[in-house]
């Protein structure tokens, strides 16, 4: 903790958003900080990346921050902005305007941004929050918990990325694993002012949050701290495939080894006969 770390900020809300400001705030007491972010929302844009047409970088003002907008999704402005500072220790994403826990974290453009760090060899960690219709969330009085995930995940350097979530009133922080449940999804039909068909998606859950989740935790007050991974491998089914005598691949090697058998034996024999003659 005593060499200066270098900071990269980003989010899906867009660079102007209240809580990426909050979170560089935060953050500068760690290191130096740098803000590259969308120049517009990009919710729930997922891991998109721009490769149809090229970015541009601009250079803004947003407090003392040394900060950029880029026309681009999260995942390119991480990219971009670690590209552009050459080194950098983490990348925080966030605060996002409303939480990121279960199954959103699939499609989260701020998880996104954690990830695309992740998989360019530096640590990332997503950070969002309760937001309603009438009042944006007090950042003030978060920041005391922001910075202290920032204690206790900047130390361990084997933890690459990593989900927080920070419920209204935090009463204390807790270690939680993500919460997957099933829904019922629901596309309900509608019409624009024109007349033209027009669909919404909606999805309802079909039971609660199970205790010990990043879900269960935020809804009993708890900040939310999930470790997460890149590889998607579900290990349990693989070992139960691969245990199975009459999978693809060992027919597959079996077949191989029994036509190089017969081969080797083909060729045993026509070279005893070509021996014999």
């Amino acid at each position: 903790m005593s060499v200066k770390m270098r900071i990269l900020v980003s989010n899906d809300d867009g660079v102007y958003s209240p809580g990426i400001a909050a979170l560089a705030k935060a953050a500068n007491r760690f290191g130096e900080v740098r803000i590259v972010a969308p120049d517009v929302e990009q919710s729930s844009m997922g891991h998109a990346i721009t490769a149809s047409r090229p970015l541009r970088l601009k250079r803004i003002h947003l407090d003392s921050f040394d900060a950029y907008r880029v026309n681009g999704t999260p995942a390119d402005c991480v990219a971009l902005g670690m590209h552009r500072w050459g080194h950098v220790d983490v990348v925080l994403s966030g605060i996002n305007l409303g939480l990121n826990l279960g199954n959103s974290c699939w499609h989260s453009g701020t998880l996104a941004a954690a990830k695309q760090a992740a998989l360019l060899g530096s640590r990332g960690i997503a950070f969002s929050t309760n937001v309603s219709d009438s009042r944006e969330p007090d950042f003030a009085a978060l920041e005391s918990y922001v910075v202290r995930v920032f204690e206790l995940l900047l130390p361990i350097k084997t933890v690459s990325l990593v989900n927080v979530n920070l419920p209204e009133k935090p009463k204390g922080i807790r270690w939680t694993r993500q919460s997957v449940r099933h829904y019922d999804g629901k596309v309900v039909p509608d019409k624009d002012p024109a007349g033209r068909p027009i669909f919404w998606f909606t999805v309802t859950p079909l039971e609660g949050a199970a205790e010990g989740t990043d879900r269960w935790a935020v809804e009993h007050g708890w900040v939310s701290i999930t470790p997460l991974r890149l590889d998607l491998t579900d290990e349990a089914d693989l070992a139960r495939a691969l245990a199975l005598s009459d999978t693809p691949a060992t027919k597959v090697s079996g077949e191989r080894c029994q036509r190089r058998s017969s081969s080797a034996s083909s060729s045993k024999s026509i070279s005893s006969s070509r021996g014999q003659k």
